[in-house]
């Protein structure tokens, strides 16, 4: 499966975006998708995922994300967006996505779960 990361920007604090990762040559919902960030001079960190349709598309969030940030999937568009509320100044990163169709026990929050990542979509938030 290909993938293409898109929608990254700038924004004040406060404000919102969403980003999308559109999959191409196998159908998304079959895969465990997920959003990771990575910061200059840090470690791609985990964001969100949602488990295939298999798994029944549960979702799970960082902590630091967990109440702003939204995770969701459109079958139909073979997409899945993360949309970002109350954005910080902390949030900003190039945000990358990851898919798996590997069943991994546990919470699926290590950049190693996933085989298949996208480019990457820079967002940036200005305090």
């Amino acid at each position: 499966v290909q993938l293409q990361a898109s929608g990254g920007g700038s924004v004040q604090a406060g404000g919102s975006l969403r980003v999308s990762c559109t999959a191409s040559g196998r159908t998304l919902s079959r895969y465990t998708t997920a959003w990771f960030r990575q910061a200059p001079g840090k470690e791609r960190e985990f964001v969100a995922n949602i488990r295939r349709s298999l798994s029944s598309s549960t979702t799970a969030y960082d902590d630091s994300v967990k109440g702003r940030f939204t995770i969701s999937r459109d079958n139909a568009k073979n997409t899945v967006y993360l949309q970002m509320n109350s954005l910080k100044f902390e949030d900003t990163a190039v945000y990358y996505c990851g898919a798996t169709e590997r069943h991994v026990a546990g919470p699926m929050t290590r950049a190693d779960d996933y085989s298949y990542w996208g480019q990457g979509t820079q967002v940036t938030v200005s305090s």
